[in-house]
């Protein structure tokens, strides 16, 4: 009996995995199931490949990381396709996300060595006759599972910064964007080919929890925070060390000297681009009472001109059909806690599309404010000033990123914001920052994708001392004198001491 096919929702058929357009229901791709020994087989095959890519050393990944990156700059619009046919994605969204992640593999591949390298470390005065050195291996596999919301910008910024250190990477993406991330490993066969060093593995949840078991030397998760807590246990069985990027409720504050213009523009963008599925979208905005009324009016007039459909629209589908029903519950629960929609409301709801809709007034107990949405919705509420936007922001378990607008105070507020990351007078820009580093605190995560401390996340440092001189102070040796020891009193009493 053949399973009845809902557009957008992965169904599994005779061991392979049927990727759809939520939008349409046109048929993205099928790939085969992997079992668990299939997984396992796929590390252990990885292992090998990561031994030869790691011997090639930074010179020599470069190279092919640059080549990979020419790849796919010259082919955007084609990977751009794929990710809207499957997911949904506008196709300029969906370029946005391209030219995000290909310049972030430009900047792991060019930056890994001076990162990474061994590099001589100053000793201090009680061991001046060591010299220190460090450096980062890599850790061997990393296994990579990915979301479905950004499948080309998420899984790259693990995986290209996981291979720039000299790991092999085993990605498993989300089984709404299979195709995505078949398209992602087969463009770098493609310039790699000596070895399975970027590889992909199919299927639901339980290949993701595989992958947690399989071996893997570190896992970098995306995705909600119960999934997260899920991959946690099952990586602690192993020790595997794991980097978790989790659900996120992100606030903007606006203060009373903010540009309410610019203020505007950059909240519905960072509130609805990619229907408003975005990790660190902005869900929850706190206006100071004096511009309240004026910013959810600019608010509505810009949210109000955008077009909802699936082709040369500004609001595509909502890939994950189920999400539907959150979304909804959520405008229904922010309206029963005494909010009121100013845009949209529950006939918004329109499957498999939301309209864009924003709520004020509504309960900081409601749903709406405590709990992910992911949809084109906003709530929208009034603050004494920003002390209170703060208090209010930083209410939440979560913790990933957030914005603020203003001038005078704009600094110190977003440095008050309990969040991984801030952007000033703007919306999701540290993203695009591959200098920066990306992750969250609380419930939204830990461990850092991007910049420096990305590079850094997926190498283990190795510190190594070497005698270069007799010591003047022995204390490690049992050949230590009692004059010896008194020495090394003195000389820290005279160092320290005062």
């Amino acid at each position: 009996m053949t399973a009845v096919h809902v557009p957008g929702l992965p169904v599994i058929e005779a061991d392979r995995l049927i990727s759809t357009s939520p939008a349409t229901g046109a048929e993205a791709g099928r790939f085969p199931v992997a079992s668990e020994a299939d997984v396992r087989q796929a590390v252990d095959r990885a292992r090998a490949a990561g031994e030869w890519w790691a011997g090639l050393g930074f010179t020599g990944r470069r190279e092919r990381m640059l080549r990979w990156r020419a790849l796919l700059a010259k082919r955007i619009e084609q990977l751009a396709e794929v990710v809207h046919v499957e997911g949904g994605k506008p196709i300029a969204d969906a370029i946005v996300e391209i030219v995000t992640a290909i310049e972030h593999i430009d900047w792991a591949a060019r930056n890994a060595s001076r990162v990474l390298g061994p590099r001589r470390v100053r000793s201090r005065l009680i061991l001046a006759e060591f010299s220190g050195h460090l450096e980062y291996q890599p850790h061997g596999v990393v296994g990579v599972i990915g979301p479905w919301n950004y499948p080309v910008f998420t899984p790259i910024g693990s995986a290209a910064y996981a291979l720039a250190a000299g790991n092999a990477v085993v990605l498993k993406p989300s089984e709404y964007t299979p195709a995505v991330g078949q398209w992602l490993v087969d463009s770098f066969a493609e310039v790699v080919p000596e070895q399975p060093v970027f590889t992909a593995v199919h299927g639901l949840g339980d290949v993701g929890a595989a992958l947690c078991r399989s071996g893997v030397d570190k896992l970098a998760f995306t995705g909600s925070t119960a999934t997260a807590r899920k991959v946690m246990a099952a990586c602690a069985e192993t020790l595997t060390p794991v980097l978790i990027e989790g659900g996120g409720k992100d606030a903007m504050i606006v203060d009373s000297d903010a540009d309410l213009d610019a203020a505007a523009e950059a909240c519905v963008w960072g509130g609805m681009t990619n229907a408003g599925q975005t990790c660190i979208g902005i869900e929850r905005v706190y206006a100071v009472d004096s511009v309240f009324d004026a910013f959810v009016d600019k608010v509505v007039a810009r949210a109000g001109q955008l077009t909802v459909g699936a082709e040369g629209s500004d609001i595509g589908p909502i890939t994950m059909p189920r999400q539907l029903d959150v979304i909804r519950g959520h405008i229904d629960a922010a309206i029963a806690s005494g909010g009121r929609a100013v845009l949209g409301g529950p006939s918004a709801v329109q499957p498999p599309y939301v309209h864009p809709t924003v709520l004020v007034d509504v309960g900081e107990e409601s749903a709406a404010v405590r709990e992910e949405t992911f949809g084109p919705t906003l709530t929208i509420n009034r603050v004494r000033d920003a002390d209170e936007a703060v208090t209010r922001a930083n209410a939440l378990p979560y913790g990933l990123g957030g914005s603020v607008f203003g001038r005078r105070r704009a600094v110190s507020i977003a440095r008050r914001l309990r969040s991984g990351m801030a952007s000033i007078n703007s919306t999701l820009t540290f993203a695009g920052m591959s200098t920066l580093p990306f992750g969250g605190v609380g419930d939204s995560g830990f461990g850092r994708i991007h910049g420096e401390d990305g590079l850094r996340e997926f190498g283990r440092a190795k510190a190594i001392t070497r005698r270069r001189a007799r010591s003047l102070l022995p204390s490690m040796t049992f050949e230590r004198t009692p004059t010896d020891v008194a020495r090394l009193v003195k000389a820290i009493k005279v160092m320290y001491g005062r």
